[in-house]
Formats: structure tokens, C-alpha cells, sequence
């Protein structure tokens, strides 16, 4: 069994982690602005800190995943599993969600969530 990936405090704006195998990696604090990371798996990550600004995350699976204080803003998480995720304290302005699997999870205080009918 190996040992999860530190990758806390990296600087991966804008790079590819297009289907990786992240889970149970720390990613604290790291700035992975605009990096596509669609389809990857980050169940139970600690990504608490991280720069996620206009990062692609569509088909993430985020189930777990450590994500207070993360900067999300104009993020595209549609598709995305983040059951039982924290988002605490996440800035989720403009993110696209549409489509994502948030049971469980943790918002932003004041954030709740409404579902289409």
C-alpha cells in the first residue's frame, strides 16, 4: 500500500492531473488555479487552503474531501461527487455545480442548497 502524495504548499497553476489517482493526498494550501483535474480521484483529500480558482474538476470524485478555506471561484465542478466534502468556509462565487452530488456535504454558512424539481 503506498503512501498518499504531499503536495501541500506546490505551486500547479495550470497543470494536469487529468483521471489521477489522488486520494487521501494533501494538496493543503497548494495553488492549482486553473489546473484540470477533471475526472480525478481525490476521495478523502486535504485540499483545506487551496487556490482552486477556475480549476476544471467536472467528474471529480471528492467523496470526504478536506476542503474548508479552499478558493473555488469560477471553479467547473459539474458532474463532481463531493458527498460528504467540507466546503466550510470554501468561496464558491460563480462555481459551476450543476449536476454534482452533494449529499452530505458541508456548505458555506448561509449557503443551502436547493434542488430542481
Amino acid at each position: 500500500m503506498s503512501t498518499p502524495k504531499d503536495f501541500s504548499h506546490l505551486d500547479l497553476n495550470g497543470r494536469n492531473f487529468i483521471e489521477a489517482k489522488m486520494f487521501g493526498a494533501n494538496l493543503t494550501g497548494a495553488d492549482l488555479r486553473a489546473a484540470d483535474i477533471s475526472s480525478a480521484n481525490l476521495c478523502g483529500a486535504n485540499l483545506r487552503g487551496s487556490w482552486l480558482e477556475g480549476a476544471y474538476l467536472s467528474g471529480a470524485v471528492m467523496p470526504l474531501a478536506e476542503m474548508r478555506n479552499v478558493e473555488l471561484r469560477d471553479a467547473d465542478l459539474k458532474g463532481a461527487c463531493l458527498e460528504g466534502a467540507d466546503l466550510r468556509n470554501a468561496d464558491l462565487s460563480n462555481a459551476d455545480l450543476r449536476g454534482a452530488k452533494l449529499d452530505n456535504v458541508k456548505l458555506p454558512e448561509g449557503w443551502k442548497l436547493v434542488r430542481d424539481e
